[in-house]
């Protein structure tokens, strides 16, 4: 869900922490990028650069 956040809007990484119930940007972050391999941040700029 928080990658799909990520994708469709502008909110922040920490308000799409909160959205996804984490109670940070640092937990989501840690979380995200065990499952994803990469940082949320970069996630975000590589989606960009795709619909791009």
């Amino acid at each position: 869900m928080a990658a799909e956040l990520l994708e469709s809007n502008e909110a922040t990484i920490a308000s799409v922490a909160r959205q996804v119930g984490y109670s940070s940007a640092y937990s989501l972050s840690t979380a995200f990028h065990r499952e994803y391999g990469i940082r949320p941040s970069q996630h975000r700029r590589a989606s960009a650069s795709m619909a791009e």
